[in-house]
C-alpha cells in the first residue's frame, strides 16, 4: 500500500504541511526535522532511493598553487553550507587531487553516487580536466570555472569586466605606464583578468608594454621572492601595477618596500579578491571585492533548479560582478 504524506505525518509526529515543506526543500524547516522526515520517507518507500537529498562540494586540486594559501574560498564554502541548510539539503565536502594515483577512480565513484547533486569547485582546472566529469549520472554545476564547449552550468566571477574596471581606475588617476603582475600558474580566471586589463589599456589608447609584465609565484612568499629578483636588476618601473590577485599584490608590495619603494608615492598597485589581509596591509590595498558567500549560495540555488528539472534544457553561465574597494595604494598623478 502506497505511503501518503498523512501517513508520514503520523509516523514522525510532524504536520502534513511541515512534511510537504521539507520534501520540497521549502524555507522554515530546520535541519534536524528535515533529516528525520527524509529518513522516514526513504525507509517507507515514499521517497525513491535515487531522489537527491544531498549536495556534495567537490574541491578539485591540480597542484594546490591557488587553493592552498588563500582564505578566499572559506566564505564561499560557508555560503554553500548556509544555503544547503536553508533548502533542506545535507552538505558534504570531498577533495580530489589530480596528483593522487587514485584520482580517476575517486572521481568515477563520486559521479556514480545516487541521491547527490555536485558543485565542482574548479578554480585550478585547465582545459581538458573536465573530460572525466562529462558522463556524470548526477547533476553537476561548475563553480569558479567554465568551459567554452558550453556543456556545464556554471557560477563564476566576472573576471574580465572587473579587471577592466580597476585598470580604468588606475588610468583615470593619470597612470599611462601600467604594469601587470602575472601569476605563473595561468588559471582561467587569471587569463580573463589579463584580457580585461588589456581592454582597458586599448580603450584609453595606452600601449601594453611587455617589459612592465612581471611573472611571479602565486603564493605570497614566492610572489615576494620573484619580485625581489626582478627589482634587483634595477629595471625601469611603471607608475602602477595591476596584479592577478591580492596574494600576488601583497607579496609584490612587500618586495617593493624592502627595496625602498614607497606605495603609492613611487608605485601604485591594485589587486583582486579583497582578502582580509588587504584591509590591514600597510598601506591598505585597493582591490576588487568578490561577494564570496553569495556566490556559494547562488551555486546551490542553480544546482537545486537542475535537480528539480528547472531550466535543464538551457545551459547557463552566471557571472558575479565584483566591486572596487578604494583604499590607499593608488596615487593620483594627473
Amino acid at each position: 500500500m502506497k505511503v501518503s504524506i498523512r501517513d508520514l505525518s503520523k509516523m514522525t509526529g510532524f504536520s502534513p504541511a511541515t512534511i510537504s515543506n521539507a520534501l520540497n526543500h521549502k524555507k522554515g524547516v530546520n535541519r534536524e526535522t528535515a533529516e528525520e522526515i527524509f529518513r522516514v520517507a526513504r525507509e517507507t518507500g515514499y521517497l525513491s532511493a535515487n531522489a537527491v537529498t544531498k549536495i556534495r562540494l567537490v574541491i578539485f586540486k591540480k597542484n594546490g598553487q591557488i587553493l592552498e594559501e588563500t582564505p578566499f574560498f572559506q566564505q564561499m564554502i560557508e555560503g554553500i553550507e548556509e544555503e544547503c541548510h536553508r533548502l533542506g539539503y545535507e552538505m558534504v565536502i570531498s577533495h580530489v587531487d589530480q596528483r593522487n594515483p587514485s584520482y580517476q577512480k575517486q572521481v568515477r565513484d563520486l559521479l556514480e553516487e545516487q541521491g547527490v547533486g555536485i558543485i565542482l569547485l574548479g578554480t585550478e582546472m585547465m582545459d581538458g580536466d573536465l573530460s572525466l566529469y562529462r558522463n556524470a549520472s548526477c547533476p553537476v554545476l561548475l563553480l569558479d570555472h567554465w568551459t567554452e564547449l558550453m556543456d556545464f552550468n556554471s557560477v563564476l566571477i566576472n573576471n574580465a569586466d572587473a579587471a577592466r574596471a580597476i585598470t580604468e581606475h588606475l588610468l583615470d588617476n593619470g597612470h599611462r605606464e601600467v604594469g601587470y603582475l602575472r601569476g605563473n600558474y595561468r588559471i582561467k580566471a587569471f587569463r580573463s583578468r589579463f584580457i580585461g586589463f588589456q581592454t582597458a589599456l586599448k580603450k584609453y589608447k595606452v600601449p601594453y608594454k611587455e617589459e612592465y609584465t612581471v611573472t611571479v609565484g602565486t603564493y605570497m612568499s614566492t610572489a615576494c621572492q620573484d619580485m625581489l629578483e626582478y627589482l634587483k636588476k634595477k629595471p625601469k618601473l611603471p607608475t602602477a601595477f595591476f596584479a592577478d590577485n591580492d596574494i600576488i599584490a601583497l607579496g609584490a608590495m612587500k618586495a617593493l618596500q624592502e627595496m625602498g619603494y614607497r606605495i603609492p608615492e613611487d608605485v601604485s598597485i591594485v589587486g583582486f579578491d579583497d582578502l582580509t589581509f588587504s584591509e590591514i596591509s600597510s598601506p591598505p590595498l585597493t582591490t576588487l571585492r568578490v561577494e564570496k558567500r553569495e556566490m556559494g549560495k547562488m551555486a546551490v540555488r542553480r544546482l537545486v533548479e537542475l535537480i528539480d528539472g528547472i531550466g535543464t534544457s538551457t545551459v547557463t553561465k552566471i557571472q558575479v560582478c565584483p566591486k572596487i574597494i578604494y583604499r590607499n595604494t593608488v596615487k593620483n598623478i594627473k
